[in-house]
């Protein structure tokens, strides 16, 4: 009786471990979501549209929305130097990873009032 437990038991652990989504190793990266334009304005939210001023350490993805001529988003803080460029628009997507520490994003032509930033730790 006890054998046959042992070996139930070790099949449940295994089917677990190999069950999708339940490893760090395997988990897909949260997403952001960056917006540029059209106006003067500049944004990093969540996927639920909250705006991010705290994060973890880990791997992000980010979806960048660049939706002017004339601006770019500008993202950079510990190992991290993204930007999309001036003149083109369109969306551009990153795989970040953020350590500890504080990162900021801009718009490049309009750093003084195009601005954020937030935490990781």
């Amino acid at each position: 009786m006890k054998r046959l437990l042992s070996v139930v038991l070790l099949g449940l652990l295994v089917a677990v471990a190999a069950t999708p989504g339940r490893s760090k190793a395997t988990a897909q990266p949260a997403t952001l979501r960056g917006t540029v334009g059209p106006g003067f304005t500049i944004t990093l939210t969540t996927a639920r549209g909250a705006r991010v001023t705290r994060l973890r350490a880990g791997t992000y993805t980010i979806r960048i929305s660049d939706l002017s001529p004339i601006h770019n988003f500008h993202l950079y803080g510990p190992g991290a130097n993204k930007k999309t460029s001036v003149q083109n628009t369109g969306a551009t997507t990153w795989t970040v990873r953020l350590t500890r520490g504080l990162y900021r994003y801009r718009c490049d032509p309009h750093r003084t009032f195009m601005h954020g930033s937030f935490r990781v730790s």
